[in-house]
């Protein structure tokens, strides 16, 4: 089955045709390397790695290489035996949906000119910024075209349903930081990401290489496999437990990716049961695991109390009500307080927007006419897209909803990209 979705290259750096496993192209579980020189001498590439590291930051610096590198290694072997597995192989490479693609190239092809450098802190080892630093085009920044939180809710909504159709659990929003850019020369340490980086995706937005920069996946049997991506490629990867990595240099100018992140809520998505979780612990953490320790000791208040709320999934009842075009729940909660047809989530989105989103007509028409909502509201507390905006990106000028606000003379306001 792996090798009908991936593409698996068992040739790599010195043109062999065998496989391996953990502990050969880079130390994973063990600083010991076992596969000789299956691969060339990965041994002493590691140690040219963290030396540049520890030259780098000097004596007390070097301190820090080291025992973050001893993090990284636990950690590889620690969170995969302690994780739930949401899907059977781990990763999955496919095309990225249309709407997902659109918004991000378009915004690569806005802002690529102003990336900024990024500052990756004294010791880390997750790359060789030291030799090759990275950089990032942040969708979080608003002096950048289109930028801003409503960006990010844009970008984290749109992967969203892919994730959760792929995972068959109901996600919520964890971490996007915007497409960072890899130079010549690059490395990125095979790992599995902190928690709660549980369900994510890695999309290839644009890339000037001489050859394929492998991204190496290790499957539930700790075997490598190598997966090469192209502009637009896809791959879904369950972060938390599966090892990843690109532990062979960047030949070429660069290569630019986005990551956008997720964690379970614990409610499935087709049928809304919840997985058995208690009042403390994630419910994507075996219980009893050699993890269970480790996050209760990061995280003391728990991870009900600690779980960010997510877009989409934390919002008010009317919101709700509107997303999903309940009209009898509208007129239940307008009878209830009437309030909750025009308050705003923490994005600035009120009712009437999930309602344009969704191509509610029904809701739309009920919201405006009867209860009186303002179809000139915008999102993001007045920096994001008014309710025509809204709809003409989720759908065209010529959906019935867009049509209907058009009519009633409502303004199209929303971030130029």
């Amino acid at each position: 089955m792996l090798h009908k979705i991936f593409t698996l290259l068992t040739i790599v750096a010195s043109a062999t045709s065998e496989n391996y496993n953990v502990d050969c192209s880079w130390p994973i579980h063990s600083k010991n390397l076992t596969c000789g020189n299956l691969l060339g001498d990965r041994q002493a590439v590691h140690e040219e790695y963290m030396e540049g590291c520890r030259q780098k930051w000097g004596s007390k610096g070097a301190l820090r290489c080291d025992s973050n590198e001893e993090d990284r290694l636990e950690m590889s072997r620690r969170q995969p035996q302690s994780m739930v597995n949401y899907t059977e192989t781990g990763f999955k490479k496919i095309k990225a949906p249309e709407k997902l693609w659109s918004l991000l190239k378009n915004y690569w092809d806005a802002n690529k000119n102003d990336k900024h450098k990024e500052e990756w802190g004294i010791g880390n080892v997750y790359t060789n910024n030291w030799a090759a630093p990275t950089y990032m085009v942040s969708v979080e920044d608003k002096g950048l075209r289109g930028g801003g939180r409503f960006m990010k809710n844009r970008i984290w909504e749109a992967a969203r349903p892919t994730i959760e159709e792929w995972t068959g659990m109901k996600l919520q929003a964890t971490s996007l930081y915007g497409i960072r850019v890899y130079t010549e020369g690059a490395i990125l340490a095979p790992h599995v990401d902190r928690l709660p980086l549980v369900s994510s995706c890695i999309i290839n937005i644009a890339q000037d290489v001489e050859e394929d920069w492998i991204l190496e996946v290790y499957d539930r049997n700790d075997r490598a496999v190598n997966v090469t991506m192209e502009p637009g490629d896809m791959v879904l990867y369950e972060s938390g437990s599966l090892v990843h990595g690109r532990p062979f240099p960047l030949k070429g100018n660069f290569y630019a990716n986005v990551f956008i992140h997720f964690e379970p809520t614990g409610e499935h998505l087709h049928d809304s049961e919840w997985d058995t979780q208690d009042d403390f612990f994630p419910p994507y953490i075996v219980p009893d695991s050699p993890e269970i320790k480790n996050w209760a000791r990061r995280n003391p208040s728990g991870w009900k109390k600690q779980a960010p709320s997510a877009a989409g999934l934390s919002r008010p009842k009317g919101h709700v009500a509107a997303a999903n075009g309940d009209l009898q729940d509208i007129g239940r909660l307008a009878r209830e307080d009437k309030h909750l047809l025009h308050k705003k989530d923490e994005n600035g989105w009120q009712p009437i927007h999930e309602a344009a989103r969704a191509g509610n007509l029904d809701v739309v028409k009920l919201l405006v006419e009867k209860h009186g909502a303002d179809i000139n509201s915008v999102t993001n507390f007045g920096d994001g897209s008014s309710v025509y905006n809204v709809a003409v990106q989720a759908f065209s000028p010529d959906h019935p909803v867009a049509m209907y606000l058009s009519s009633k003379g409502a303004v199209n306001i929303g971030p130029e990209l």
